[in-house]
């Protein structure tokens, strides 16, 4: 099963506000290699809840409930909350973590949907 992590921007929607609402539609993905990425998401994909913008911090997970791929550019992706990260990791913890040096979390930064190794998700859940 792979492992991925989510983007967004706090004050549009927080891992708070999943967390109130239990689950939502993920969208407003436009970002061709990021679109790819919710492509290969399938129902009980583990991910990670990081706020970007001024906090930059990995803060909770989730799990995909569903994924429509009947719209070729955009798929309509549903998730749930998980939990809130024990030590939420901020993008300075990432940044010198060696796990990290060849992932596109640090290498495409502007990448909203970005996919995880176990070892990489196993780090951000400890």
């Amino acid at each position: 099963m792979p492992y991925f992590l989510f983007k967004s921007e706090p004050s549009v929607y927080s891992f708070d506000d999943l967390l109130r609402d239990g689950e939502t539609t993920w969208d407003g993905v436009t970002n061709p290699t990021a679109v790819k990425n919710l492509r290969e998401l399938k129902p009980g994909t583990k991910w990670i809840f990081y706020h970007t913008g001024d906090e930059r911090t990995a803060v909770g997970t989730g799990t995909v409930l569903s994924v429509d791929a009947a719209d070729p550019k955009v798929p309509i992706v549903r998730v749930k909350a998980g939990k809130r990260l024990k030590n939420p990791k901020t993008l300075a913890q990432i940044k010198v973590e060696k796990l990290f040096a060849r992932s596109p979390l640090l290498l495409i930064g502007r990448l909203s949907v970005v996919p995880l190794t176990k070892e990489q998700w196993e780090w951000f859940a400890k």
